[in-house]
């Protein structure tokens, strides 16, 4: 069914007045599109990833080659999503990594873009399309849901528990979706 505002009522988790480009460490969500189980299987508690899952981990490892204030830490491919912690870290942007995400580099002196959280996903949902979208010969095709569910760590309390929780979700996910 297409959107159509007068059923469909999405509102934003995003956290008004909050700048999702400062330093932090962000949990992310991203589900595929229809939820399909896309990205590979789970047997005995250990998630296999398929092509696409491996497209997916390449992306996700390429990102700090093209936004230097991003830290990857803990992420797990799903069948139909992912996964994962980001830290954005502005203090070393532009020190010992010229990058400037997909978009040109400054020119004259000017300081790096302190790329956002949405931008980040944005490229992470966008390039890993394109590749599985290039191998399943569907180009165009949607392989993610339209939004991503965030959230801000606070502390490391906070992260243990969410780190914990991303190392032990394919367990979840057997035991969950046991026939």
């Amino acid at each position: 069914m297409p959107f159509d505002p007068n059923i469909h009522h999405r509102r934003t988790i995003r956290l008004k007045e909050y700048d999702y480009s400062q330093n932090g460490l962000y949990y992310v969500t991203i589900c595929a599109k229809d939820r399909e189980c896309l990205f590979g299987e789970i047997a005995n508690g250990k998630m296999s990833v398929n092509e696409y899952g491996k497209i997916l981990e390449s992306v996700w490892n390429g990102l700090p080659s093209h936004y230097p204030n991003v830290v990857l830490h803990e992420h797990i491919v799903m069948p139909d999503h992912f996964h994962a912690i980001i830290q954005i870290d502005n203090e070393n942007v532009g020190c010992s990594n010229v990058g400037a995400g997909f978009k040109p580099a400054p020119t004259n002196g000017q300081q790096p873009t302190k790329h956002g959280l949405s931008e980040i996903v944005r490229a992470l949902k966008t390039f890993s399309s394109r590749k599985i979208n290039d191998l399943r010969q569907t180009q165009g095709a949607s392989v993610w849901q339209r939004n991503y569910y965030e959230h801000i760590i606070r502390d490391g309390d906070e992260y243990a528990l969410i780190a914990n929780y991303i190392m032990k979700n394919p367990l979840r996910w057997e035991r969950n979706n046991a026939v």
